[in-house]
């Protein structure tokens, strides 16, 4: 990892959230990519953490504004936790800390709302809000016909979660309007495109085969790391199996 990217894990590590670190790189290089041809939308902050990854990787590249939406008041997870929450405090002094006040646009307001008023096509897109497959899917119709060709959508929690699952699966993966969809521990992505070739649609469903076994592991290791080893092992574990991942992909 180079020292630029060092310095960003170490700044988002601070922040709490739920986030693997190969999942915040995947975004600092996504976001890194942007041209300015549309903005960055983030669906689902919380605190901070993933909002770290993309306003850093939008400021080593094109300094794409990054609109992060969230309500702030948490999901039905958060208060089965938490009870009632409010984190745009927390949110704001946490992206304040990292000098990311000029890159970032918080809107505090719900996903389908926010999306019937925003106007500005939209480059890279990061759903990661409500996790039913009601929700995800609101979220897909709402902000997917915003992304210009050749953006990207990706999605959090796509392996452990039954909803993001389901829409990737339908509408990425199976999708004749997306191309190069791959997948990053839980977060799954892909480029958008008018209509994508019979050999995009051939690679997709290879990488579908892929990712439902990849799916299968992760929810089991998921299970079985949590009860039985530490935190500082379980990330150790999760880094190599991730790049045991990566290269059976690259081959």
């Amino acid at each position: 990892m180079d020292e630029a990217l060092k310095r960003v894990a170490e700044q988002a590590a601070a922040v709490e959230g739920w986030l693997a670190r190969a999942e915040g790189k995947l975004l600092c290089r996504l976001a890194q990519r942007c041209t300015g041809r549309g903005v960055i939308v983030e669906i689902g902050s919380w605190k901070g953490k993933s909002t770290v990854w993309l306003g850093s990787g939008s400021r080593m590249g094109s300094q794409t504004k990054v609109h992060a939406i969230d309500p702030h008041t948490g999901s039905p997870e958060h208060h089965d936790l938490f009870g009632q929450v409010w984190t745009f405090h927390e949110f704001q002094r946490n992206i304040r800390q990292v000098g990311l006040d000029d890159i970032v646009v918080p809107r505090v307001e719900a996903s389908v709302p926010a999306a019937s008023n925003f106007a500005e096509p939209v480059e890279l897109i990061f759903i990661d809000g409500l996790h039913e497959y009601e929700g995800v899917k609101a979220d897909f119709d709402a902000w997917v016909p915003k992304v210009i060709d050749g953006g990207i959508v990706a999605f959090h929690d796509t392996t452990g979660w039954d909803g993001p699952k389901r829409v990737v699966i339908d509408h990425l993966f199976k999708s004749r309007n997306f191309r190069k969809v791959g997948f990053v521990c839980s977060i799954t992505y892909g480029e958008k495109v008018a209509q994508n070739t019979r050999l995009d649609r051939l690679r997709n469903r290879v990488a579908l085969c892929f990712f439902l076994i990849h799916a299968r592991i992760d929810t089991f290791l998921y299970r079985l790391i949590h009860t039985c080893f530490r935190p500082e092992q379980i990330e150790s574990l999760k880094a190599y199996y991730n790049r045991a991942i990566r290269k059976t992909l690259l081959r």
